[in-house]
């Protein structure tokens, strides 16, 4: 068993669906749909190792993380996971098929990086250009951050203020944990996993997305054997604050029964 403190905050009834955050973040990203999502689902709403109310002890690599959370998950739930929490909902599909009967990925990639075999990631550089200025300058290079997530918004403004708001409600990340997640960015690589996803798989993507592409997006589609595909036009990174409604009518139409 891990040492590390998870924080988690449940609420609703219905199905169990666990929230899972990307890299910086914390569970209160989800704030703008939670309440309605808890009308149809159990809600989980965790903070990764290192992130929000979570421990700040033993900031570990992927495998580590996705073990945290693995202990945490109820039986027979679906995960929805946002950027780096897609891998994470992606590796504990994969672990146990009989815990996780169905995922929710929005704004996910199988991998980050550009590679010479795949053109769908950003530079490796861009990456290394927040490693090195995370110290110095915090505020500057997460807001940096958040204004990228926003690119392409048709709303880009309104989005923005959002993601400020419920990113600086709670204190600064844990400064290894936050390195330890550009290093899982840069270095891991779910694509010969993929296929070997049975579940059921909703992905939601921006069409504007400037951090995962779309085609990656698509290109996922091609390989999971059991997933759906919905594109938000005009919108980036963080389709659940630009488009709420369209976001929990989608979840709702996939895994909602009454």
């Amino acid at each position: 068993m891990s040492s590390t403190a998870i924080h988690i905050e449940t609420s609703g009834s219905g199905t169990d669906m666990v929230l899972i955050h990307g890299w910086a973040m914390h569970g209160g990203i989800w704030q703008n749909i939670r309440d309605r999502l808890s009308q149809q689902f159990r809600l989980h709403i965790l903070d990764l190792p290192g992130h929000g109310f979570s421990s700040h002890r033993e900031p570990g690599d992927f495998e580590h993380v996705v073990s945290v959370v693995q202990e945490k998950l109820p039986k027979n739930c679906i995960v929805c996971g946002w950027s780096l929490g897609g891998q994470v909902a992606m590796e504990l599909a994969l672990r146990d098929s009989a815990q996780v009967m169905g995922l929710v990925l929005v704004s996910t990639t199988p991998c980050f990086v550009k590679q010479p075999d795949w053109p769908w990631g950003v530079e490796s550089k861009f990456l290394q250009f927040f490693m090195e200025n995370l110290h110095q300058n915090y505020r500057t290079t997460i807001n940096r951050f958040l204004t990228l997530q926003t690119r392409g918004e048709r709303e880009m403004s309104g989005t923005l203020a959002q993601l400020r708001q419920y990113f600086f409600e709670r204190d600064q990340p844990d400064y290894d944990a936050l390195l330890k997640g550009l290093l899982i960015l840069q270095t891991n690589d779910m694509r010969q996993k993929l296929s070997q996803i049975k579940q059921p798989v909703l992905l939601l993507h921006g069409e504007n997305d400037m951090i995962t592409h779309s085609s990656a997006a698509r290109w996922m589609n091609a390989q999971l054997r059991h997933s759906k595909l919905v594109m938000f036009q005009q919108c980036g990174h963080a389709p659940f604050l630009a488009d709420p409604d369209k976001f929990i009518s989608c979840v709702n139409e996939s895994y909602y029964s009454e």
